[in-house]
């Protein structure tokens, strides 16, 4: 993070005749989303100015960073206490900026507490908001749907439903289909997976996938490694975590806690990974959708501390899932381990259960079929032509 955030915008800032957007994304996956916004953005206008809180990814795209996505991001609520000091300062520093510099427009990605509170200091600045990927207040706090439509001037959701869930807005509401479509497909074949990271051919790949946080990490990964050792002894897998973008190896050793000895961690080749696997175990979050994209049967975890479930379980209303396959289909179509079921003996036998005909074929065809409900491809450019249109 910047140490002076107001000096960096300031210093760095372009002249007044460029249009000016401020971007905010708070979590990996809106830097991914955000970065996919903002080439858009770009391609249409390449002398736009970009700023706001932005990942390795974001910025890779062009967008200048006040302050990044990786020194605020959080996990739960006792997993923030080492970053709510510098995210609170983080969150006045931007809501001076808009109304010290009166950008053209602010785009928001979920990161909901974050960004409704700078929605709302954006709209008392009389600067128009574009929220893309909105919270998700479907399955927590269903009354702030008034209040998100209140504070924004246009709606860019992400799942089919959410479009009938903002009906108040009206016309200022867009479904324009989920922006993983477009970016999540292998790199290469099976085949060609296996040679390129020095596997066997006839290796029969577990993906694991920990989580892009380190509190995921440190939760998820020694039941996850413990259970594929397991299933590498029973069953002939080849276990492979696929590290996601967000986290280092030593990271992942150092949160992990646990011996990945024998076991392959493997760097920017996750869709690949996952498309080549016969089973994976997830943690919830974004890798449940990626893994139904890709046709990969998992089981899902999803392990916080007592205090951030307990919380949950207060908020959390009208969903019966925690997975996004799940909650898509409405239905059960991979199972989900929460809170204390994480455990090794649960993760091998929901795997077990996946492995066998006819539910392993019927569970991949389920996933696959989640494509069609998610739109057509080209989000981010729906969204960039919607950014554009709010500042002509």
């Amino acid at each position: 993070m910047s140490a002076n955030p107001k000096e960096s915008s300031l210093s760095a800032a372009p002249p007044r005749s460029q249009r000016r957007v401020m971007i905010v994304a708070g979590e990996a996956s809106g830097d991914l989303h955000g970065a996919g916004l903002a080439a858009q953005i770009l391609a249409r206008d390449p002398a736009c100015d970009l700023f706001g809180i932005a990942g390795e990814r974001m910025r890779a795209a062009g967008v200048r960073a006040l302050s990044r996505t990786e020194d605020i991001a959080g996990f739960g609520l006792t997993e923030l206490a080492s970053t709510i000091r510098r995210t609170l300062g983080v969150l006045r520093e931007l809501k001076a900026a808009v109304r010290r510099e009166r950008p053209d427009l602010v785009i928001l990605i979920d990161f909901a507490e974050f960004n409704m509170s700078l929605a709302r200091a954006a709209k008392r600045a009389g600067v128009p908001v574009l929220y893309y990927i909105t919270p998700q207040v479907w399955a927590w706090r269903r009354g702030r749907v008034a209040r998100i439509i209140e504070r924004t001037d246009r709606l860019a959701v992400v799942l089919p439903f959410e479009a009938e869930l903002y009906a108040a807005a009206g016309a200022r509401v867009t479904f324009v289909g989920h922006p993983l479509l477009d970016r999540v497909a292998p790199a290469q074949n099976r085949a060609a997976t296996l040679k390129r990271h020095g596997l066997p051919a006839h290796a029969r790949l577990l993906a694991l996938l920990p989580g892009s946080r380190r509190g995921e990490v440190r939760y998820l990964l020694r039941p996850l490694v413990e259970a594929a050792r397991v299933l590498e002894a029973d069953h002939g897998f080849t276990a492979v975590i696929a590290l996601a973008p967000t986290l280092t190896l030593a990271q992942l050793r150092g949160e992990g806690r646990v011996n990945l000895d024998g076991i392959r961690v493997i760097e920017g080749d996750t869709y690949s990974i996952v498309a080549a696997s016969e089973l994976a175990l997830a943690a919830s979050g974004t890798a449940t959708l990626e893994t139904a994209l890709l046709g990969c049967p998992m089981v899902v975890a999803y392990k916080v501390s007592p205090l951030t479930y307990a919380l949950a379980r207060m908020l959390v209303r009208g969903v019966d899932f925690i997975a996004m396959p799940n909650i898509l289909a409405g239905r059960a179509i991979v199972p989900e381990l929460i809170q204390g079921r994480v455990n090794v003996r649960n993760l091998v036998r929901a795997a077990e259960n996946l492995m066998v005909e006819p539910l392993r074929g019927e569970t991949r065809n389920a996933l696959l079929g989640l494509r069609a409900s998610l739109g057509e491809p080209g989000a981010a450019a729906r969204v960039a032509a919607i950014a554009l249109e709010m500042m002509a």
